[in-house]
């Protein structure tokens, strides 16, 4: 009986081509009959935009894309290559080492070992140059289907006790993938590239640190090496060095050389702010208190400690408790500290009766919040356990949600911009899969903000990037996240716009309409900065500690040159004082070059020397921070100039439209 012809697929191609090919065809096959020279290229293909391996046969008609390496998916293949290959490095420099998980991540990959000694920096170096021979052997990557049986057999019979876990997580029916390069395999889900040669050599492993075992304190701890890898030895070169010019920026080594804040263990994650530190915040907050009251906010404040029961009616018990610093009173009532300010906002809405004519309600909040963080995730000012947020709520009718998301955009791009920040990404999050609310009250929230999200991109002409983040919007509503861009190309989620449906009816919050009805008002929950006290560490990297004079902790040193300048330079100072800078003296008997470095390490803006030349003339010696260059002018023009410059962004708009 003669076999039956294969069924033939229809596949598109980049170009706009279509072409039938028999069902089971590899993508391997496909590259090679496109052209020889990219088979050659070809790491993986695409099926509607799913990653593949090359010898993977396609069974169902779609779009087919070839993946080479200058296509910016085939970074996750080299990336989750290289882990496979420190994993077998590792494994043929100490054989008794047990292997666990390797995943991509942001930048790199990593993987987990159980070894009994740690990894020193001397056995990254053996494990990159065992892995360099891996490379150059060009084994190819294979992929095999085993049964739950034969995978747990093998790995058994070698010890792999991790392995065994993780394929009783998998779930039943599931293939068990397979992939060997040479005489080493893995189980993994794939895919990878078709070699280990195509890692190439843009590869450095950077780090070793501790790690539980499936992230609980109670399992193993195990060693984590930390790996880089990129398409070429130029991305390479050029992350190594934002990573170098990072830690130069990091604002935990600038705050102490600053004497702006400090941390100590009595108060895991909250921030002992120092007097110079605290009057940067103190700028931030009073710009943040202007923009906002220039935008029709009510500034509020809501109560530090609740009673349990306020958080059971809002919700955050279930959804957040473990997040939550509790406590009992003496009389047996339990309270916790607000991690949020929302549920207070919604009590001063409730406070009396609302006529539709009030909205919307714009209560704004700059509400100090604490949050329990594991301590292992603390990180300075960026993630603490106590904070303070922009908070903001708006409550309005439905008719006027798409105009109120279009203004609070406005607040939140002039705001960045006003920081240095104009690489923005605005990316809309749409429901998720466990959610409150009617999904007619999704569709019509997420109509209106894909509208405005059309706009913000129109309105921007295409200088504000948008995206979408199908299924990750928080359980009671859509959101907007804004990520910004630093000055060394790394990226921040700070501001959100977020439609809630679940807190106003869980409080029975409502308006009067035009018909004497009783209605639910839609509640925005809108932040820009996020945490305040995050925000200003994004800043600190961002300026490299170099505040623009407005936001200076100190603006101007007066630095005397000789003893005799000594009265002189207390005209000077007061002078600047008299006009409103944040003014300090250094008269010490040092020489002005030890005072004018001495302060450039603390990053003062101007230093303003004066000697007997200066005295005489009425005149003083300007330096910027930065320049080596000093320039000489009247008192009078330096306070004009240094008053000038130290005018905010937002106010210096206001002067202009003024005149």
């Amino acid at each position: 009986m003669a076999e039956a012809a294969p069924q033939n697929v229809e596949l598109s191609f980049p170009d706009g081509s279509v072409r039938a090919v028999a069902s089971g065809t590899t993508g391997a096959e496909i590259a090679q009959g496109i052209s020889k020279s990219l088979a050659k290229k070809a790491m993986a293909y695409a099926l509607d935009g799913e990653l593949c391996d090359l010898a993977d046969p396609i069974s169902r008609s779609g779009s087919v894309e070839i993946v080479t390496r200058d296509d910016e998916r085939a970074l996750e293949l080299i990336r989750h290559d290289c882990a496979h290959v420190m994993a077998e490095a590792v494994q043929d420099i100490w054989p008794d080492t047990k292997v666990t998980i390797g995943p991509v991540i942001e930048n790199g990959f990593y993987y987990d070992f159980d070894r009994a000694e740690p990894f020193t920096p001397e056995d990254l170096e053996a494990i990159e140059k065992k892995m360099r021979q891996i490379i150059a052997r060009n084994d190819p990557f294979t992929k095999e289907l085993w049964s739950r049986e034969e995978a747990k057999a093998h790995f058994s019979h070698i010890g792999e006790d991790y392995k065994l876990e993780l394929i009783d997580a998998i779930p039943e029916g599931d293939d068990l993938k397979i992939y060997k390069q040479g005489e080493w395999l893995d189980l993994c889900r794939g895919p990878h590239g078709a070699s280990t040669g195509q890692i190439g050599s843009a590869f450095k492993l950077m780090n070793v640190a501790g790690a539980y075992w499936r992230g609980d304190s109670e399992n193993a701890m195990l060693s984590r090496i930390y790996g880089t890898a990129w398409a070429d030895e130029k991305q390479l070169k050029a992350y190594l060095t934002r990573l170098e010019e990072a830690q130069k920026r990091d604002h935990r080594k600038l705050g102490r050389e600053m004497d702006l804040f400090h941390f100590q263990e009595e108060g895991p994650g909250v921030v002992f702010w120092h007097a110079k530190g605290w009057k940067v915040f103190q700028q931030l907050v009073s710009y943040m208190r202007r923009r906002i009251e220039e935008h029709g906010y009510d500034e509020v404040n809501a109560p530090q400690i609740l009673d349990k029961a306020l958080w059971e009616q809002s919700g955050h018990w279930g959804w957040y408790r473990e997040n939550m610093f509790t406590t009992v009173t003496e009389d047996e009532r339990q309270f916790a500290i607000k991690p949020m300010n929302c549920p207070g906002h919604v009590q001063i809405f409730k406070n009396g009766l609302r006529s539709y004519r009030e909205l919307p309600v714009k209560m704004a909040e700059f509400g100090n919040v604490h949050r329990y963080e594991p301590s292992g995730a603390l990180h300075g000012l960026m993630r603490v356990r106590g904070f303070t947020q922009d908070d903001a709520h708006v409550f309005c009718t439905p008719e006027q949600l798409e105009a109120e998301c279009l203004r609070i955009n406005d607040l939140i791009l002039t705001t960045y911009s006003d920081f240095g920040f104009g690489d923005i990404v605005v990316k809309l999050s749409t429901r998720p899969e466990k959610r409150v609310g009617s999904e007619e009250g999704w569709d019509r929230a997420e109509a209106i903000m894909s509208n405005v999200l059309d706009k913000i991109e129109q309105e921007s002409e295409g200088r504000i990037r948008t995206e979408i983040n199908p299924g990750e919007g928080a359980f009671y509503g859509p959101k907007f996240e804004y990520v910004l861009r630093d000055a060394i190309g790394r990226d921040w989620q700070c501001g959100t716009t977020q439609v809630d449906f679940a807190l106003p009816e869980r409080f029975g919050a409502f308006y009067i309409d035009a018909n004497s009805d009783k209605q639910e008002p839609v509640m925005v929950h809108r932040a820009i900065c996020g945490s305040m006290e995050r925000f200003l560490g994004i800043l600190i990297e961002s300026y490299a500690g170099h505040f623009p004079l407005w936001m200076a902790p100190v603006q101007a040193v007066v630095a005397t040159i000789t003893s005799e300048a000594d009265p002189y330079g207390e005209k000077v100072a007061a002078a600047l004082k008299s006009a409103g800078l944040r003014v300090e003296t250094d008269f010490r008997n040092e020489k002005i070059n030890y005072k004018v470095r001495e302060h450039s390490l603390t990053k003062v803006p101007a230093i303003i020397a004066v000697g007997a030349r200066e005295a005489e003339e009425g005149t003083v010696s300007i330096r910027r921070l930065g320049s080596k260059h000093q320039k000489v002018m009247s008192l009078q023009e330096a306070i004009e100039s240094l008053t000038d410059e130290a005018v905010p962004p937002d106010m210096r708009r206001r002067m202009a439209k003024a005149a």
